[in-house]
């Protein structure tokens, strides 16, 4: 079938879908169990880490937003990376983020069912485990298998619901709850905690890469992905903020709770608000895995359309127009890490996989500000400033990995390697550059 008959992906998803995306991407699971990690780290000025992270993850944004504004394409950071810097610098950063997001899914799927071990404890022994991943990926991938418009659908009732359902908690915890002096930490905060802290706050907040992915299906990324990601961001920063106030106001010992969310709910609302926190960290985590369902097979698309993954990836289905093959490989690979790995097993190798992604994208917008200065994009202030900011706080995070972190990334990017001498001299007809 020739490139002119063959299905197309098609452009359905506006500037609030897209929207709901970043969001979407972002919220999961972190911020049910963060406020107590940053409460024993840094006690009573934990808030301020927030604004410091959100600055920080702010840069990033800027710089993710200018370049992703000039692709019409599917493939996102992977895509910058190989336009901009080269098809071997492409492949790395796509294994590296396949790795992210493998990861972070498979992390999620773990807490969704340990979250629903709170309610029936049978459903964290191992056949069941394994029944229930199955069950709720291969429900992702059919919904998905039928067109993004489904799927990005689905993504967007769970978005609202997720932020409703903490926007409440927000509300009535500000009304409602003592305001407790928060306790001061066990050990006073060095410098070392408010580097964890940072740490721990960037990957809470990261994700928002992943709703670039599918720009071949959005309306207008020029205008549309810098949109999405500013109020992506503001939203994300006053949520995050607001209920480590919540949480610290209504709970003495945050710093040794293991479920803050709930107990704060519980300060204020009793059993029945612990038990609805606990479900909503459930929806949260499933609509998380929803929103990664329609952004990461278009990686895998994006890396088939262009020879540096097997062809067949590539293939568009020619009813529903979704990259189906693509969808069915992701579906296979998630349920595979999720019954194999635990959810501190995955998170570990989403982490340190990020940084690596995070400064190539940045290094690409140096590079595309020498080669395209005329692009027809949207600019950020002072962009060749923010990526070298962004180069550098990555640096200075990556300084925390340990000699385990450095051994895995080295493995990823050596089957990278070998995955770009297996098609270095593949021609590749699929035009990559800016349009």
């Amino acid at each position: 079938m020739s490139s002119e008959t063959k299905p197309q992906l098609v452009r359905i998803m506006g500037r609030w879908t897209l929207t709901a995306l970043v969001l979407n991407s972002v919220i999961g699971s972190g911020i049910f169990g963060l406020p107590g990690a940053l409460a024993k780290l840094l006690g009573p000025a934990a808030p301020v880490a927030y604004v410091l992270a959100a600055l920080g993850i702010g840069v990033l944004m800027a710089v993710f937003a200018e370049v992703g504004s000039q692709y019409r394409e599917s493939g996102g950071q992977y895509l910058y990376a190989r336009d901009a810097l080269g098809r071997f610098a492409g492949i790395q950063v796509g294994w590296f983020f396949l790795l992210v997001r493998l990861t972070s899914g498979a992390a999620g799927i773990n807490l969704f069912v340990n979250y629903l071990g709170e309610f029936w404890p049978g459903a964290t022994a191992p056949v069941a485990r394994a029944a229930l991943m199955v069950a709720m990926i291969g429900g992702f991938a059919a919904v998905n298998y039928r067109g993004v418009r489904v799927g990005a659908g689905v993504s967007n009732f769970f978005t609202i619901a997720k932020v409703a359902t903490l926007g409440l908690f927000i509300v009535a915890g500000l009304l409602l709850v003592q305001r407790l002096a928060p306790a001061a930490p066990a050990v006073p905060a060095t410098a070392e905690s408010w580097t964890n802290a940072l740490v721990a706050l960037v990957f809470a907040f990261g994700g928002f890469e992943g709703a670039l992915i599918p720009a071949a299906e959005t309306k207008d990324p020029r205008r549309d992905a810098p949109f999405a990601l500013g109020v992506g961001l503001a939203v994300v920063a006053a949520i995050y903020f607001l209920i480590h106030l919540v949480a610290m106001w209504g709970v003495p010992d945050l710093a040794n709770s293991p479920r803050p969310l709930a107990d704060a709910a519980r300060a204020f609302s009793g059993p029945a608000g612990a038990a609805a926190m606990s479900l909503a960290a459930m929806l949260s985590v499933f609509g998380w895995a929803s929103g990664v369902f329609v952004t990461i097979p278009r990686l895998i698309y994006a890396l088939a359309e262009r020879g540096d993954f097997p062809r067949a990836f590539a293939a568009v289905h020619p009813r529903f127009r979704s990259p189906h093959l693509a969808i069915l490989v992701w579906a296979v690979l998630l349920i595979a890490l999720a019954i194999y790995g635990s959810f501190i097993w995955n998170a570990i190798l989403a982490g340190v996989a990020r940084l690596v992604t995070y400064a190539v994208t940045c290094g690409a917008l140096l590079r595309l500000r020498r080669r395209d200065p005329q692009a027809d994009a949207w600019r950020a202030p002072a962009g060749n400033v923010l990526a070298l900011l962004g180069i550098a706080f990555c640096g200075y995070l990556a300084v925390s990995m340990t000699a385990t972190h450095v051994a895995i990334m080295g493995g990823v990017a050596g089957v990278a390697a070998v995955n770009w001498l297996v098609v270095r001299g593949r021609f590749t007809s699929k035009p990559s550059g800016p349009n």
